[in-house]
């Protein structure tokens, strides 16, 4: 009962995959769902990819409780910057933002996040920031537990001037495949695309997603056929 009590109790971690993909005229970022709490799933929908401001938006994964005041803290003083310099401001604006955060609170921030947006200076960039606060600008990047299992599959698979519906693909191939392997990700896949026309948000429901290496297919349970069976009737 311990373990369990401790569970329970246990941080929301969102053991999580994130990506962030560049394409030819913008950038596609993406998210599985699964927050947990020790070996329990405390919410199997939650929404990993937050809104910065119009053009830009932040993956997070590590702790929820510090990624979420990171990005309010963030989106706080981006609204200030937009108001005084009477123009949104730019993906790497944004970006260096979010490391000053993290880099001056290192010691007590337990999250990686990728910031990708799209400006009319650069067009569309994306930053990761893994844990102590480095800020890396690159094509691609992925992040969370479930990065570990996509590093050969983006090595073999990436490559420069995509498609938007090229990228798009990619990214919900490479979460649904990391879900597969990974015990911390799960749920749903949330995708949003940011180009010179906008945004555009994606949601893929568990049950689309394609099945990878030993997977089984989702089937009724056993009291599930038992309730919908009519019962037999007694004989004497």
């Amino acid at each position: 009962m311990d373990s369990i009590h401790n569970d329970l109790n246990a941080p929301h971690s969102m053991g999580t995959t994130i990506i962030g993909v560049t394409y030819d005229g913008g950038v596609v970022l993406g998210a599985d769902s699964r927050t947990s709490t020790g070996m329990y799933v405390a919410n199997r929908a939650s929404d990993k990819i937050t809104q910065l401001t119009d053009n830009v938006y932040i993956c997070r994964s590590g702790s929820a409780a510090d990624s979420q005041v990171l990005s309010d803290y963030v989106r706080y003083y981006l609204h200030q910057h937009t108001i005084q310099l009477g123009q949104p401001a730019t993906v790497k604006v944004a970006a260096n933002l979010v490391r000053m955060v993290s880099y001056n609170n290192k010691n007590m921030l337990q999250t990686g996040l990728i910031v990708g947006g799209w400006d009319k200076y650069e067009g569309g960039k994306i930053y990761g920031i893994p844990l102590g606060g480095t800020l890396l600008e690159q094509p691609f990047t992925i992040g969370g537990s479930g990065s570990s299992y996509l590093y050969g599959f983006f090595d073999q698979v990436w490559k420069e001037g995509m498609t938007q519906d090229e990228a798009e693909k990619l990214v919900v191939k490479a979460v649904s495949l990391a879900i597969a392997r990974d015990g911390a990700s799960g749920g749903v896949v949330r995708t949003v695309t940011i180009n010179k026309d906008g945004v555009l948000r994606k949601f893929y429901p568990g049950n689309t997603l394609p099945l990878w290496h030993e997977e089984l297919e989702a089937k009724d349970s056993l009291l599930d056929s038992l309730s919908a069976a009519s019962p037999e009737p007694m004989v004497s």
